[in-house]
């Protein structure tokens, strides 16, 4: 396994942007009541800094790994998805919608059906049907199906990153682990919008969805990147 400091100084200089925009976007908390192409960039700008994160690692690297490009798919899509929601209240929630459906529809893909691990399916099953039950009064028009599709997609997201995760044999990796709080943080951010929406306010709902969603977004892409590290620390060797 790799170790956390060869991690440390393999990625760490290739995020640096990623944090520094990230901040940019904290700093300036552009307010959400009038939305334009400036506000949607600085929303977008980490994501598409994720982006340069994934080519940073070479086409090579790409073109050999297809899960490290259906990760990269998916930060395009998101971003998408982050541009459509700056103008959800002109119409474009549903837009977003499908565009972070396909994102998680691509990480399922990337993170593999192997190992299936159902306890853990049924975990996160569970925890997907009581989210949509508490949300489901609240529900109206196309969005009954459409929230239970979406929450039906990231909840598989979930249950095959988490599945990755094998604590107990002891065969785990660190993108392993990433992958799964990754997963696990997308969840959070996504039901914290929901629950903002469609049920009650959220008190610091924005903080508290936007600082998860840009670590989910971290972790899922770092989780693309073992192979390369691996060939790192044997060079290192």
């Amino acid at each position: 396994m790799v170790s956390p400091v060869t991690v440390v100084k393999s990625e760490g200089p290739k995020l640096v942007p990623f944090f520094k925009s990230t901040c940019v976007y904290f700093v300036l908390w552009l307010p959400t009541s009038s939305p334009s192409w400036f506000s949607a960039l600085i929303k977008c700008l980490p994501i598409f800094c994720l982006w340069l994160f994934m080519l940073a690692h070479g086409f090579s690297f790409l073109g050999a790994h297809s899960s490290a490009r259906k990760i990269l798919a998916g930060l395009i899509f998101s971003s998408l998805g982050d541009a459509f929601l700056i103008w959800q209240e002109d119409g474009y929630f549903s837009h977003g919608l499908l565009m972070f459906a396909i994102s998680h529809i691509l990480y399922s893909s990337a993170f593999g059906m192997k190992p299936l691990n159902p306890l853990a399916g049924l975990v996160i099953g569970a925890i997907s049907a009581v989210s949509y039950a508490l949300l489901y009064p609240y529900l109206s028009g196309p969005f009954t199906y459409l929230v239970g599709v979406y929450i039906a997609l990231i909840g598989f997201m979930g249950w095959r990153a988490v599945a990755g995760l094998q604590l107990a044999n002891d065969l785990w990796t660190w993108t392993k682990m990433s992958a799964c709080l990754g997963a696990v943080l997308f969840m959070v951010s996504d039901l914290t919008i929901a629950v903002n929406k469609f049920c009650f306010p959220v008190p610091h709902s924005r903080a508290i969805i936007m600082a998860t969603y840009y670590a989910a977004q971290m972790l899922i892409a770092l989780s693309a990147v073992e192979c390369q590290d691996v060939e790192t620390a044997r060079k290192m060797a």
